[in-house]
């Protein structure tokens, strides 16, 4: 199992979650996730989903989808300022 984290701005917060918020047969059947997806806001139109995939690379793959893009220029991210992290790192605390 591994984590991914995207990060972006987004024009519009209510905007972004609202359809955010419909992609869960994407996530699904595109990503194979089954487990919830973690997301969050700032007030200065940051937002941050974090998920857990059972297949990196088909993941990777997916995220450069023409699918994906456009779900993600639909939503109203900020394109440029997208940014995808695999967390393949633990701190043991």
């Amino acid at each position: 199992m591994a984590r991914i984290v995207v990060v972006a701005k987004c024009k519009d917060r209510a905007k972004w979650e609202a359809g955010f918020k419909t992609h869960g047969e994407m996530f699904r059947n595109t990503y194979g996730i089954t487990k919830p997806v973690s997301y969050g806001m700032s007030e200065d139109n940051d937002v941050v989903a974090c998920f857990e995939v059972n297949d990196l690379a088909t993941a990777m793959k997916s995220l450069d989808s023409p699918e994906t893009k456009a779900a993600m220029e639909s939503d109203g991210l900020v394109m440029d300022t997208v940014s995808v992290f695999i967390l393949d790192k633990e701190l043991n605390v």
